[in-house]
């Protein structure tokens, strides 16, 4: 195995990749004196991997102020397409001020809610609105800002989300990683087929702390010595650093900034050095965009991720940054998700799929007025 693309390997990952990749070159050395041997008493073909089949997973993030209406529509959608899981990339509810799906509803109309009783059903009503219709499908959670402001808190989050946080695939995963890992935590992966899942807490600004960026190094440490293991798919709610969308992502903080770099280079590493097919996920602006890291900071700092921003599931919808051109394949003003097809070699195509006002189902139309209705398609927006 050979560093193609080198960096300045500075990260403990590096390091590690740098030690591999002289033992496979010694061990390939090795194994080419054996088969020569070998060769010239055996004909027999060596039988390939069997394929994987083409399967589908979908992702987005942002469902506050609209995302009792839009979510159901999602659920319903990601289940024709056939889809293995749902994976949703933070920002539940709005917390800090009342959702507006919320307000709507026939009994809160007739009774409005005070800010108390907001805070208390919130998350709840998340869960019944939003996570259940998705039924027997299984969705996976990543921790976004809205879930930390007060008086919300990690451990409130951890408390209320433990069925989706402590399925018993992430359980099996984190004890195969570590045998005496019993502590749940806001970031964890599993992997599916020949790819690794990997959810990370950047919620806060002091996130990436050690503790995760050593955890997330540890990781791609033995993806990259798992043959099996093609593709690493990382889902987070902040973009990392230096993307087009720099103004709303980890570049608000300094920790967020410095380390989120540092993930970035490791995840370099996993491309560049152990060849595997690297995808980055994000959500925090809403709206759809492809090729974030495709900025002057990363092409003259060791390459560019395929990259998405897919915050299109129900929040306040935002205009694209103006410092930059809009690209054909962006869009705004629209809700969705990102539907990822994996396919035998392990890479993934990723395809945008629109939710318009057409797609939402019948249980949703009969709790809401068809004017609120019409505020989340043409109105919920920055613009307005």
């Amino acid at each position: 195995m050979r560093l193609r693309h080198p960096l300045a390997c500075i990260t403990i990952f590096c390091l590690a990749l740098a030690a591999m990749a002289v033992k496979s070159n010694a061990q390939e050395n090795q194994s080419k004196r054996a088969g020569h041997t070998a060769a010239k008493t055996s004909t027999a073909p060596q039988e390939a991997a069997p394929a994987t089949p083409v399967w589908t997973f979908a992702v987005s993030g942002d469902s506050r102020n609209c995302g009792d209406v839009v979510m159901p529509a999602i659920a319903a959608d990601v289940k024709k397409d056939g889809a293995r899981f749902y994976w949703h990339l933070g920002d539940f509810r709005a917390v800090y001020n009342f959702d507006e799906d919320i307000q709507h509803q026939t009994t809160h109309i007739a009774k409005p809610l005070n800010i108390i009783g907001y805070e208390e059903l919130s998350w709840n009503d998340f869960i019944q609105n939003q996570l259940l219709p998705f039924g027997t499908l299984r969705v996976f959670l990543a921790i976004g800002n809205h879930e930390i402001i007060p008086p919300k808190t990690r451990e409130q989050y951890l408390l209320q989300f433990a069925d989706w946080i402590d399925t018993p695939v992430l359980r099996k995963q984190r004890l195969n990683d570590d045998g005496e890992d019993f502590k749940l935590r806001t970031y964890y992966h599993w992997i599916e087929d020949s790819v690794d899942f990997i959810t990370l807490d950047n919620a806060t600004p002091d996130q990436f702390d050690s503790d995760q960026l050593a955890w997330l190094e540890k990781v791609l440490i033995a993806d990259s010595a798992i043959p099996q293991i093609r593709s690493i798919v990382v889902g987070m709610h902040k973009p990392l650093p230096e993307s087009i969308s720099k103004a709303h992502s980890m570049n608000e903080s300094i920790v967020g900034t410095e380390n989120g770099r540092r993930a970035y280079a490791d995840l370099l590493s996993a491309q560049n050095g152990a060849h595997k097919h690297v995808y980055v996920l994000a959500s925090h602006s809403h709206y759809f965009m492809d090729g974030i890291f495709d900025t002057e900071y990363w092409r003259n700092h060791g390459g560019v991720l395929p990259g998405w921003i897919v915050g299109t599931a129900g929040a306040q919808r935002y205009a694209f940054p103006e410092n930059y051109p809009p690209q054909p394949s962006w869009q705004s003003d629209v809700y969705g998700y990102l539907l990822g097809t994996v396919k035998p070699d392990g890479q993934i195509d990723f395809a945008f799929q629109q939710i318009t006002q057409a797609d939402l189902p019948a249980t949703v139309a009969s709790r809401y007025s068809p004017d609120f209705v019409y505020w989340c398609f043409a109105q919920n927006s920055a613009a307005h």
